[in-house]
């Protein structure tokens, strides 16, 4: 089930809000209403799954459980082991079998292995929860608290990935308090917005892009407009696709009174690739620094060491997003990025005028997104070719153009949904009127078709 469907708005949430509400003041009741919706939400994509999301979440929790009453590290070892297992087995066995085939021109069928909705998402949960617990936390939760913070539904397929010392002391907090109005009207504001990102703009540039490296794919010829058009549709998509997500699933948690962690900030208003990753998916951005940058050695050491820990950090992170060789390059091209970042701002006493450092850092996003798109390396050297101009400059009429030029403006100019709503936007009449005519149009719109997947899905 999509957040971006009428099944979903009209229907599974609001059920699931007067159910939650009906009991809100027991607090175990409350939960077990958030946990039984949660694993309904999962298996409406595949039921053969729920079993195993409850099986891995039961694990790890005896596995803290047998932690605290032994006190020995090997649990916590053995369990994340057992998560990065799990990862693998699912997500990267057959890029890994495919890959020694190759070297050994082996030809072999791959595995039927369907991969789990979500599982790179709430590994990287429960990996982070066992790691702190290996640092020296003391969080040790009854089963409840600990089902209630994997599988929280608004969160469990795509993120933001939340730890457990943002979320679990929030459940004991009677809901139905001084802020529940206020949560309430920011998570339907944040919802709307939301479903405007992705129903409304994300969709539509869709049209554009999706055709564009379909030809490339097949070995069609662009010329440059088409290239940057594909380039350019591409890069406004998946943040507004998955921005999109991002809001929806931070403004359906206030609903039940529970404050997700923000995921973006106008990440392609950045100056440079670090404040980029700063910006953008931004609770993957600090996984990455605190469980694998920082333990690598971070910037506590020379610029070589550095650059190293910052390669190897983004080649994992590309290898994270996508079982394929286009993703682990497009991760070494911003760990590259981000150590020329470093060692020009230890080495060079001089600083780009900002809007040339904007440029650069936009251009950069926009070629490297073209191979987070493509299918392989020969569809993304077709559109980087094109984009250079070596086909010719050529013409192309951009579909849906006005939700193009306005997606451009939006990106570059204006604040992100969270500084818009939390910041900027008061409380209105006019503003609440307007804003449930928007909803109620763009529910409508998505009624009377098949709606798009969330491109963080596939992830």
């Amino acid at each position: 089930m999509l957040f971006s469907t009428q099944e979903y708005l009209l229907l599974f949430l609001p059920l699931v809000l007067i159910a939650f509400y009906s009991c809100v003041h027991v607090r175990i009741l409350r939960q077990l209403v958030l946990i039984g919706a949660s694993l309904l939400f999962y298996g409406l994509w595949n039921w053969h799954f729920v079993p195993f999301l409850i099986l891995l979440t039961f694990v790890n929790w005896f596995i803290a459980c047998q932690y605290s009453k032994h006190l020995q590290k090997h649990w916590l070892t053995f369990g994340i082991i057992l998560n990065l297992l799990t990862l693998g087995f699912f997500k990267y066995t057959n890029f890994f079998a495919g890959t020694v085939e190759d070297i050994l021109g082996i030809q072999q069928t791959h595995w039927a292995i369907v991969m789990p909705l979500g599982i790179s998402f709430f590994v990287f949960q429960k990996i982070s929860y066992l790691v702190d617990l290996k640092r020296g936390a003391k969080s040790i939760y009854n089963i409840i608290d600990f089902f209630e913070f994997v599988t929280f539904f608004p969160q469990l397929i795509s993120g933001p990935i939340v730890r457990h010392n943002e979320i679990i002391p929030q459940f004991q907090t009677d809901p139905v308090n001084p802020q529940l109005w206020e949560n309430i009207s920011k998570g339907l504001c944040l919802m709307s917005i939301g479903l405007i990102k992705k129903a409304g703009i994300a969709d539509s540039l869709g049209m554009t892009c999706n055709p564009l490296f379909n030809q490339a794919l097949q070995g069609q010829t662009l010329n440059m407009a088409q290239g940057w058009a594909a380039a350019i549709s591409y890069s406004l998509q998946i943040f507004f696709d998955f921005s999109g997500y991002s809001d929806m699933a931070i403004g359906a948690a206030l609903l039940f009174g529970l404050k997700l962690p923000f995921n973006f900030n106008a990440p392609y208003q950045s100056h440079n690739l670090q404040e980029f990753w700063r910006r953008w998916h931004m609770t993957l951005s600090r996984f990455l620094r605190d469980y694998l940058y920082i333990p690598l050695g971070g910037n506590r050491c020379g610029p070589i060491r550095q650059s190293s820990n910052l390669i190897i950090t983004m080649l994992l992170a590309g290898l994270w997003h996508g079982a394929g060789w286009t993703f682990v390059v497009w991760g070494g091209l911003h760990g590259l990025g981000l150590s020329i970042n470093h060692i020009w701002n230890r080495t060079i006493p001089f600083t780009l005028p900002r809007p040339v450092a904007w440029c650069i850092t936009l251009i950069f996003l926009i070629f490297s997104w073209v191979l987070f798109r493509a299918e392989n390396f020969s569809t993304a050297t077709e559109i980087w070719q094109s984009m250079l101009g070596f086909n010719g400059i050529g013409n192309y009429k951009i579909r849906h153009n006005i939700v193009f030029y306005t997606a451009i403006l939006l990106v570059l100019f204006c604040p992100s949904s969270q500084n818009l709503i939390y910041t900027y936007l008061r409380p209105s009449k006019w503003i609440a009127i307007l804003g449930g005519i928007a909803a109620a149009f763009f529910i409508l719109l998505i009624g009377g078709r098949i709606p798009d997947a969330f491109i963080y899905f596939r992830f």
